[in-house]
Protein backbone atom coordinates (compact mmCIF):
# COMPACT_ATOMS: atom_id res chain seq x y z
CA UNK A 1 0.00 0.00 0.00
CA UNK A 2 0.99 3.59 -0.59
CA UNK A 3 -0.02 5.47 2.55
CA UNK A 4 -0.10 9.18 3.37
CA UNK A 5 0.05 10.29 7.00
CA UNK A 6 -0.95 13.94 7.51
CA UNK A 7 0.12 15.66 10.72
CA UNK A 8 0.61 19.25 11.90
CA UNK A 9 3.91 18.70 13.72
CA UNK A 10 6.66 16.18 13.10
CA UNK A 11 10.21 15.59 14.34
CA UNK A 12 12.39 17.40 15.11
CA UNK A 13 9.60 19.34 16.82
CA UNK A 14 8.91 17.39 20.01
CA UNK A 15 5.27 16.36 20.33
CA UNK A 16 3.36 13.20 21.08
CA UNK A 17 1.50 13.34 17.78
CA UNK A 18 4.70 13.68 15.80
CA UNK A 19 6.29 10.77 17.63
CA UNK A 20 3.25 8.59 16.98
CA UNK A 21 3.30 9.35 13.26
CA UNK A 22 7.06 8.82 12.99
CA UNK A 23 6.90 5.42 14.68
CA UNK A 24 3.85 4.45 12.65
CA UNK A 25 5.71 5.30 9.45
CA UNK A 26 8.77 3.35 10.56
CA UNK A 27 6.79 0.22 11.34
CA UNK A 28 4.56 0.39 8.27
CA UNK A 29 7.69 0.70 6.13
CA UNK A 30 9.16 -2.35 7.86
CA UNK A 31 6.02 -4.23 6.83
CA UNK A 32 6.68 -3.40 3.18
CA UNK A 33 4.47 -0.37 2.66
CA UNK A 34 5.38 2.93 1.04
CA UNK A 35 4.75 5.70 3.57
CA UNK A 36 5.01 9.47 3.31
CA UNK A 37 4.30 11.94 6.08
CA UNK A 38 2.77 15.14 4.76
CA UNK A 39 3.61 17.92 7.17
CA UNK A 40 4.48 21.62 7.16
CA UNK A 41 8.00 22.74 6.33
CA UNK A 42 8.99 24.49 9.53
CA UNK A 43 12.32 26.18 10.12
CA UNK A 44 13.62 23.39 12.39
CA UNK A 45 13.59 20.85 9.57
CA UNK A 46 15.43 22.97 7.03
CA UNK A 47 18.83 22.11 8.48
CA UNK A 48 20.43 19.02 7.01
CA UNK A 49 22.39 16.47 8.98
CA UNK A 50 24.58 13.91 7.24
CA UNK A 51 24.13 10.56 8.91
CA UNK A 52 24.85 6.91 8.30
CA UNK A 53 22.22 5.59 10.71
CA UNK A 54 19.29 3.53 9.40
CA UNK A 55 16.24 5.68 8.67
CA UNK A 56 14.20 4.44 11.64
CA UNK A 57 16.89 5.78 14.00
CA UNK A 58 16.81 9.32 12.63
CA UNK A 59 15.03 11.66 15.03
CA UNK A 60 17.31 14.49 16.06
CA UNK A 61 17.32 18.29 16.11
CA UNK A 62 18.51 18.24 12.48
CA UNK A 63 16.97 15.80 10.04
CA UNK A 64 17.83 14.74 6.53
CA UNK A 65 14.61 15.14 4.58
CA UNK A 66 15.20 12.19 2.29
CA UNK A 67 15.25 9.63 5.09
CA UNK A 68 12.59 10.63 7.61
CA UNK A 69 9.53 9.75 5.47
CA UNK A 70 8.46 13.40 5.36
CA UNK A 71 7.11 15.32 2.41
CA UNK A 72 7.44 18.79 3.90
CA UNK A 73 5.21 21.36 2.23
CA UNK A 74 5.67 25.11 2.55
CA UNK A 75 2.46 26.31 4.24
CA UNK A 76 0.61 29.29 2.80
CA UNK A 77 -0.45 30.40 6.30
CA UNK A 78 0.79 29.43 9.77
CA UNK A 79 -0.18 30.27 13.33
CA UNK A 80 1.38 28.24 16.13
CA UNK A 81 0.79 24.58 15.25
CA UNK A 82 -1.83 25.49 12.65
CA UNK A 83 -0.90 25.58 8.97
CA UNK A 84 -2.64 25.59 5.63
CA UNK A 85 -0.96 23.17 3.25
CA UNK A 86 -1.37 23.97 -0.45
CA UNK A 87 -2.31 21.74 -3.40
CA UNK A 88 -3.60 18.79 -1.37
CA UNK A 89 -5.58 17.44 -4.33
CA UNK A 90 -2.32 17.05 -6.24
CA UNK A 91 -0.29 15.84 -3.25
CA UNK A 92 -2.76 13.09 -2.29
CA UNK A 93 -3.56 11.77 -5.77
CA UNK A 94 -1.01 8.94 -5.69
CA UNK A 95 -1.95 7.35 -2.35
CA UNK A 96 -4.12 4.28 -1.66
CA UNK A 97 -4.87 5.34 1.93
CA UNK A 98 -4.94 8.82 3.45
CA UNK A 99 -4.62 9.04 7.23
CA UNK A 100 -5.25 12.41 8.88
CA UNK A 101 -4.11 13.02 12.43
CA UNK A 102 -6.54 15.41 14.09
CA UNK A 103 -6.30 18.18 15.23
CA UNK A 104 -4.64 19.94 12.32
CA UNK A 105 -6.10 23.43 12.07
CA UNK A 106 -5.82 24.95 8.63
CA UNK A 107 -5.52 21.62 6.82
CA UNK A 108 -8.07 19.18 8.32
CA UNK A 109 -10.96 20.92 6.58
CA UNK A 110 -9.03 20.85 3.30
CA UNK A 111 -8.69 17.08 3.72
CA UNK A 112 -12.47 16.91 4.21
CA UNK A 113 -12.98 18.73 0.90
CA UNK A 114 -10.49 16.38 -0.78
CA UNK A 115 -12.47 13.38 0.49
CA UNK A 116 -15.72 14.80 -0.85
CA UNK A 117 -14.09 15.03 -4.29
CA UNK A 118 -12.58 11.53 -3.97
CA UNK A 119 -15.19 9.39 -2.18
CA UNK A 120 -13.60 6.16 -3.44
CA UNK A 121 -10.30 6.88 -1.63
CA UNK A 122 -10.28 5.57 1.98
CA UNK A 123 -9.78 8.26 4.63
CA UNK A 124 -8.78 7.35 8.19
CA UNK A 125 -8.79 9.98 10.93
CA UNK A 126 -7.07 9.52 14.27
CA UNK A 127 -8.69 11.73 16.90
CA UNK A 128 -5.72 12.46 19.12
CA UNK A 129 -7.18 14.98 21.53
CA UNK A 130 -9.50 17.87 22.23
CA UNK A 131 -8.03 21.32 21.76
CA UNK A 132 -7.85 23.68 24.72
CA UNK A 133 -6.16 27.02 25.22
CA UNK A 134 -6.41 30.17 27.28
CA UNK A 135 -8.15 33.45 26.45
CA UNK A 136 -9.73 34.13 23.07
CA UNK A 137 -8.02 31.17 21.43
CA UNK A 138 -9.97 28.77 23.63
CA UNK A 139 -13.21 30.23 22.24
CA UNK A 140 -11.92 29.70 18.70
CA UNK A 141 -11.12 26.06 19.50
CA UNK A 142 -14.56 25.47 21.00
CA UNK A 143 -16.31 26.97 17.99
CA UNK A 144 -14.17 24.85 15.66
CA UNK A 145 -15.01 21.71 17.65
CA UNK A 146 -18.69 22.53 17.44
CA UNK A 147 -19.00 23.48 13.78
CA UNK A 148 -16.08 22.03 11.82
CA UNK A 149 -14.81 18.96 13.67
CA UNK A 150 -18.08 16.97 13.22
CA UNK A 151 -17.99 17.61 9.46
CA UNK A 152 -14.38 16.43 9.26
CA UNK A 153 -15.03 13.22 11.18
CA UNK A 154 -18.27 12.50 9.33
CA UNK A 155 -16.50 12.03 5.97
CA UNK A 156 -13.95 9.55 7.38
CA UNK A 157 -14.30 5.88 6.50
CA UNK A 158 -12.82 4.98 9.89
CA UNK A 159 -11.98 6.96 13.02
CA UNK A 160 -9.24 5.75 15.33
CA UNK A 161 -8.88 6.57 19.00
CA UNK A 162 -6.15 5.45 21.36
CA UNK A 163 -8.71 5.22 24.17
CA UNK A 164 -12.50 5.00 24.14
CA UNK A 165 -12.38 6.12 27.77
CA UNK A 166 -11.08 9.42 26.44
CA UNK A 167 -13.48 9.68 23.52
CA UNK A 168 -16.55 9.15 25.71
CA UNK A 169 -15.60 12.29 27.65
CA UNK A 170 -14.26 14.30 24.70
CA UNK A 171 -15.65 16.88 22.29
CA UNK A 172 -16.21 13.97 19.87
CA UNK A 173 -18.44 11.97 22.24
CA UNK A 174 -21.66 12.68 20.32
CA UNK A 175 -20.07 11.59 17.04
CA UNK A 176 -18.81 8.45 18.76
CA UNK A 177 -22.31 7.71 20.05
CA UNK A 178 -24.02 8.28 16.69
CA UNK A 179 -21.39 6.65 14.44
CA UNK A 180 -19.99 3.94 16.70
CA UNK A 181 -19.40 1.47 13.85
CA UNK A 182 -16.79 3.78 12.33
CA UNK A 183 -14.62 3.88 15.43
CA UNK A 184 -11.65 1.66 16.27
CA UNK A 185 -9.70 1.64 19.51
CA UNK A 186 -6.01 1.23 18.69
CA UNK A 187 -3.59 2.50 21.35
CA UNK A 188 -0.30 4.14 20.57
CA UNK A 189 2.87 2.12 20.98
CA UNK A 190 6.45 2.33 22.17
CA UNK A 191 9.80 1.20 20.81
CA UNK A 192 10.79 -1.44 23.36
CA UNK A 193 14.23 -1.82 21.81
CA UNK A 194 15.05 1.85 22.18
CA UNK A 195 13.52 2.17 25.65
CA UNK A 196 14.58 -0.60 28.02
CA UNK A 197 15.50 -1.03 31.70
CA UNK A 198 19.09 -0.50 32.80
CA UNK A 199 20.87 -0.18 36.11
CA UNK A 200 20.91 3.37 37.45
CA UNK A 201 24.16 5.20 36.76
CA UNK A 202 25.36 7.32 39.69
CA UNK A 203 27.61 9.34 37.40
CA UNK A 204 24.63 10.30 35.23
CA UNK A 205 22.91 11.97 38.17
CA UNK A 206 26.03 13.61 39.56
CA UNK A 207 26.83 15.08 36.13
CA UNK A 208 23.43 16.76 36.30
CA UNK A 209 24.28 18.14 39.72
CA UNK A 210 21.88 15.82 41.52
CA UNK A 211 22.28 13.62 44.61
CA UNK A 212 22.33 9.90 43.80
CA UNK A 213 21.02 9.17 47.31
CA UNK A 214 17.77 11.08 46.85
CA UNK A 215 14.67 9.78 45.04
CA UNK A 216 14.46 11.11 41.50
CA UNK A 217 11.34 12.10 39.58
CA UNK A 218 11.26 12.65 35.81
CA UNK A 219 9.07 14.97 33.75
CA UNK A 220 9.17 14.87 29.94
CA UNK A 221 7.10 17.32 27.92
CA UNK A 222 6.88 20.52 25.93
CA UNK A 223 7.28 23.84 27.71
CA UNK A 224 5.87 26.10 25.01
CA UNK A 225 2.49 27.82 25.03
CA UNK A 226 0.96 24.99 22.99
CA UNK A 227 1.72 22.64 25.88
CA UNK A 228 0.33 24.88 28.62
CA UNK A 229 -1.58 21.89 30.01
CA UNK A 230 1.46 19.79 30.93
CA UNK A 231 1.32 20.88 34.58
CA UNK A 232 4.94 21.77 35.33
CA UNK A 233 3.89 24.26 38.07
CA UNK A 234 1.82 21.55 39.76
CA UNK A 235 4.83 19.24 39.99
CA UNK A 236 7.05 22.04 41.30
CA UNK A 237 4.54 22.84 44.03
CA UNK A 238 4.30 19.15 44.96
CA UNK A 239 8.09 18.96 45.27
CA UNK A 240 7.99 22.02 47.52
CA UNK A 241 5.39 20.34 49.76
CA UNK A 242 7.51 17.17 49.97
CA UNK A 243 10.54 19.24 50.95
CA UNK A 244 8.51 21.09 53.58
CA UNK A 245 7.49 17.69 54.93
CA UNK A 246 11.16 16.89 55.49
CA UNK A 247 11.35 14.38 52.63
CA UNK A 248 13.08 16.07 49.69
CA UNK A 249 12.56 14.61 46.24
CA UNK A 250 14.63 15.78 43.27
CA UNK A 251 13.39 16.10 39.71
CA UNK A 252 14.65 16.25 36.15
CA UNK A 253 12.59 18.31 33.69
CA UNK A 254 13.17 17.35 30.06
CA UNK A 255 11.67 19.63 27.43
CA UNK A 256 11.96 23.10 26.01
CA UNK A 257 9.89 26.10 25.02
CA UNK A 258 9.35 29.75 25.75
CA UNK A 259 7.91 28.99 29.21
CA UNK A 260 10.96 27.10 30.47
CA UNK A 261 12.61 30.20 31.95
CA UNK A 262 9.36 31.03 33.74
CA UNK A 263 9.31 27.55 35.28
CA UNK A 264 12.95 27.85 36.33
CA UNK A 265 12.16 31.12 38.11
CA UNK A 266 9.25 29.46 39.88
CA UNK A 267 11.52 26.61 41.04
CA UNK A 268 14.00 29.15 42.38
CA UNK A 269 11.23 31.03 44.16
CA UNK A 270 10.16 27.81 45.87
CA UNK A 271 13.71 27.15 47.04
CA UNK A 272 14.11 24.09 44.83
CA UNK A 273 17.36 25.18 43.14
CA UNK A 274 19.37 22.23 44.44
CA UNK A 275 16.61 19.70 43.81
CA UNK A 276 15.57 20.34 40.21
CA UNK A 277 17.36 20.36 36.87
CA UNK A 278 15.91 21.71 33.62
CA UNK A 279 17.74 19.75 30.92
CA UNK A 280 16.08 21.38 27.92
CA UNK A 281 15.54 19.43 24.73
CA UNK A 282 17.32 16.09 24.87
CA UNK A 283 18.79 14.34 21.84
CA UNK A 284 16.83 11.37 20.54
CA UNK A 285 19.50 8.85 21.46
CA UNK A 286 20.01 10.30 24.95
CA UNK A 287 16.39 10.30 26.12
CA UNK A 288 16.26 6.63 27.24
CA UNK A 289 19.00 7.27 29.81
CA UNK A 290 16.82 9.84 31.56
CA UNK A 291 14.09 7.25 32.07
CA UNK A 292 16.58 4.60 33.16
CA UNK A 293 18.07 6.87 35.81
CA UNK A 294 14.78 8.06 37.30
CA UNK A 295 12.70 6.30 39.94
CA UNK A 296 9.34 7.40 38.60
CA UNK A 297 7.83 9.50 35.80
CA UNK A 298 5.23 12.13 36.63
CA UNK A 299 2.68 13.39 34.09
CA UNK A 300 0.79 16.14 35.98
CA UNK A 301 -1.37 17.34 33.08
CA UNK A 302 -4.25 19.67 33.82
CA UNK A 303 -6.78 19.41 30.96
CA UNK A 304 -8.24 16.99 28.42
CA UNK A 305 -5.70 18.20 25.89
CA UNK A 306 -3.69 15.34 27.42
CA UNK A 307 -5.48 12.38 25.93
CA UNK A 308 -3.07 9.46 26.33
CA UNK A 309 0.49 10.27 27.36
CA UNK A 310 3.16 8.78 25.12
CA UNK A 311 5.73 9.43 27.83
CA UNK A 312 3.91 6.91 30.03
CA UNK A 313 4.72 4.18 27.50
CA UNK A 314 8.35 5.27 27.23
CA UNK A 315 8.57 5.05 31.01
CA UNK A 316 6.96 1.60 31.11
CA UNK A 317 9.36 0.27 28.48
CA UNK A 318 12.25 1.62 30.57
CA UNK A 319 10.96 -0.18 33.65
CA UNK A 320 9.93 3.11 35.25
CA UNK A 321 6.54 3.33 37.01
CA UNK A 322 4.37 6.45 36.70
CA UNK A 323 2.12 8.87 38.49
CA UNK A 324 -0.31 10.75 36.24
CA UNK A 325 -3.35 12.96 36.46
CA UNK A 326 -6.71 11.22 36.66
CA UNK A 327 -7.84 12.30 33.20
CA UNK A 328 -9.83 10.25 30.67
CA UNK A 329 -7.49 8.23 28.46
CA UNK A 330 -4.44 8.98 30.59
CA UNK A 331 -5.79 7.01 33.54
CA UNK A 332 -6.36 3.85 31.50
CA UNK A 333 -2.66 3.78 30.67
CA UNK A 334 -1.18 5.02 33.95
CA UNK A 335 -2.98 2.58 36.22
CA UNK A 336 -1.44 -0.40 34.42
CA UNK A 337 1.88 0.27 36.17
CA UNK A 338 1.35 3.28 38.37
CA UNK A 339 -1.24 5.48 40.02
CA UNK A 340 -3.34 8.57 39.32
CA UNK A 341 -3.92 11.77 41.27
CA UNK A 342 -6.41 14.61 41.11
CA UNK A 343 -5.58 17.08 38.32
CA UNK A 344 -4.40 20.52 39.43
CA UNK A 345 -3.83 19.28 42.98
CA UNK A 346 -0.23 19.63 44.25
CA UNK A 347 -1.22 18.22 47.65
CA UNK A 348 -2.52 14.99 46.14
CA UNK A 349 0.55 14.67 43.93
CA UNK A 350 2.86 15.23 46.92
CA UNK A 351 0.93 12.58 48.83
CA UNK A 352 1.31 10.07 45.99
CA UNK A 353 5.04 10.76 45.65
CA UNK A 354 5.70 10.35 49.37
CA UNK A 355 3.63 7.19 49.39
CA UNK A 356 5.56 5.70 46.47
CA UNK A 357 8.91 6.41 48.12
CA UNK A 358 7.82 4.99 51.48
CA UNK A 359 9.57 1.82 52.77
CA UNK A 360 6.36 -0.21 52.43
CA UNK A 361 6.26 0.01 48.63
CA UNK A 362 7.94 -2.75 46.59
CA UNK A 363 9.37 -0.49 43.90
CA UNK A 364 11.31 -3.34 42.26
CA UNK A 365 8.03 -5.15 41.60
CA UNK A 366 6.55 -2.00 40.08
CA UNK A 367 9.54 -1.71 37.73
CA UNK A 368 9.10 -5.28 36.53
CA UNK A 369 5.38 -4.72 36.03
CA UNK A 370 6.02 -1.59 33.98
CA UNK A 371 8.28 -3.34 31.49
CA UNK A 372 5.88 -6.27 31.27
CA UNK A 373 3.01 -3.96 30.30
CA UNK A 374 5.12 -2.34 27.57
CA UNK A 375 6.16 -5.67 26.07
CA UNK A 376 2.75 -7.33 26.15
CA UNK A 377 0.45 -4.46 25.22
CA UNK A 378 2.27 -1.54 23.64
CA UNK A 379 5.14 -2.80 21.44
CA UNK A 380 4.87 -0.96 18.11
CA UNK A 381 4.87 -3.99 15.76
CA UNK A 382 1.64 -5.34 17.25
CA UNK A 383 0.00 -1.92 17.30
CA UNK A 384 0.83 -1.18 13.67
CA UNK A 385 -0.35 -4.65 12.60
CA UNK A 386 -3.82 -3.69 13.87
CA UNK A 387 -3.69 -0.45 11.91
CA UNK A 388 -2.58 -2.34 8.80
CA UNK A 389 -5.58 -4.68 9.18
CA UNK A 390 -7.85 -1.64 9.25
CA UNK A 391 -6.31 -0.23 6.06
CA UNK A 392 -6.70 -3.57 4.27
CA UNK A 393 -10.35 -3.87 5.31
CA UNK A 394 -11.12 -0.41 3.94
CA UNK A 395 -9.47 -1.15 0.60
CA UNK A 396 -11.57 -4.30 0.25
CA UNK A 397 -14.84 -2.38 0.54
Amino acid sequence: MKIAQIVCRYPPYYSGMGTVVFETAVNLAKRGHSVEVITPEYYEAKEIKEVDEPEEKIHAPRLQKEIDYARRLEPSVTYGNAARLPNLDKELAEFDIVHLHYPFFGTANAVRRWKQKNPHKPLVVTYHMDTRATGWLDLVFKLYARYFMPKILSVADAIVSASFDYIQASDARDIYASQAKKWREIPFGVDIERFFPAKSNIEFLTNLGLDSNLPTVLFVGGMDHAHFFKGVPILLEALFLAKENGKPIQAIFVGDGERREQFMLKAKGLGLDSLVVFSGRVEHNDLPRFYQNSDILVLPSTTSSEAFGMVLLEAFASGTPVIASDLPGVRTVATQAGSVVKPNDPQDLARALLEYFSPEVDRAAWRVAARDVAEKIYAWPGIVARLEDLYVSLLKK
